[in-house]
């Protein structure tokens, strides 16, 4: 083998790592909270900056219970887990934090409180508060945040539509609420996005489309794309990309392709395609 060609497994090891890493929803992810990032071990400081002291707090009674902890699980404190923590231990204190001034408490209050006290929170004018909104009332008292101007809310809507209301999304002007609406959608819709401008929502388009409608990405232009196509194709299919332009799809189709297929690939110009080509030969004669 030539130097610094990898081989075979290094091939796949390094595609597998950038196919993972390159369809990021880490936006959608983590879309509904933004904390503010702190270490776990800083000094508990307020929402302005200003330290935090249990002698201030109005709840002493969760404190002597021990459902609260200072630097730990507290609502006083400016940072994300910490509030979460002391919701989750006292959820009949979150209605009185859904018009604190710190949007960090009201999305996690609206998070725990009764659903029929967050109508007024549609239209809070933080999205992190919006988008839970959105994620907790009923579909119908939340349609209106498909036109959000914020795409975080927009994405947390996706989660929960189906059918033709998650369809109206798929022409979203937001990479990010496409490709979760894409993630959301039945296989049945998935063909409205394989021309979609974003090669990860299409690729994600290829990673769940019906079968038989998978021919039709072939030739997508983005190479990514047509990897997901080699991944899931029918063996007797795979002549389609065996002749592709991009080595790494043809790394795919040489370790899936019926062997009777190979042809070219067995004298491929990459190295590590023709060492697949032969494992496959090897694989289907042990079979």
């Amino acid at each position: 083998m030539r130097l610094g060609v990898p081989g075979p497994e290094d091939l796949r090891a390094g595609l597998t790592r950038r196919l993972e890493a390159e369809g990021t929803m880490a936006q959608a992810d983590a879309i509904i909270e933004r904390p503010v990032r702190h270490e776990e071990g800083d000094a508990p400081l307020d929402w302005l900056g200003k330290p935090v002291s249990c002698a201030d707090c109005p709840h002493e009674e969760t404190r002597v219970a021990g459902r609260c902890d200072l630097g730990r699980s507290c609502v006083m404190d400016r940072r994300g887990r910490r509030i979460d923590r002391f919701f989750s231990a006292n959820p009949a204190q979150a209605e009185r934090y859904l018009r604190h001034p710190y949007f960090e408490v009201r999305a996690l209050a609206a998070r725990y409180a009764s659903p029929f006290r967050l109508p007024a929170l549609v239209d809070d004018p933080e999205p992190e508060v919006r988008a839970m909104v959105a994620l907790r009332l009923p579909l119908a008292r939340v349609m209106a945040l498909r036109t959000d101007p914020e795409a975080r809310v927009r994405i947390a809507l996706a989660t929960r539509l189906d059918g033709d209301d998650l369809a109206l999304l798929f022409t979203d002007g937001d990479e990010a609420v496409r490709l979760a609406a894409a993630r959301r959608a039945p296989p049945a819709l998935l063909l409205r996005l394989t021309g979609d401008p974003s090669p990860l929502v299409r690729r994600e388009a290829a990673r769940r489309l019906d079968d038989h409608l998978l021919p039709l990405m072939a030739g997508d232009a983005e190479p990514l794309v047509r990897i997901e196509v080699a991944e899931r194709l029918a063996p007797e299919r795979l002549h389609l990309l065996a002749g592709d332009a991009d080595f790494r799809v043809r790394f795919v189709v040489a370790e899936r392709i019926v062997a009777g297929d190979l042809g070219g690939l067995l004298h491929d110009p990459e190295p590590a395609v023709r060492e697949a080509a032969l494992r496959r030969i090897a694989t289907a004669g042990e079979g």
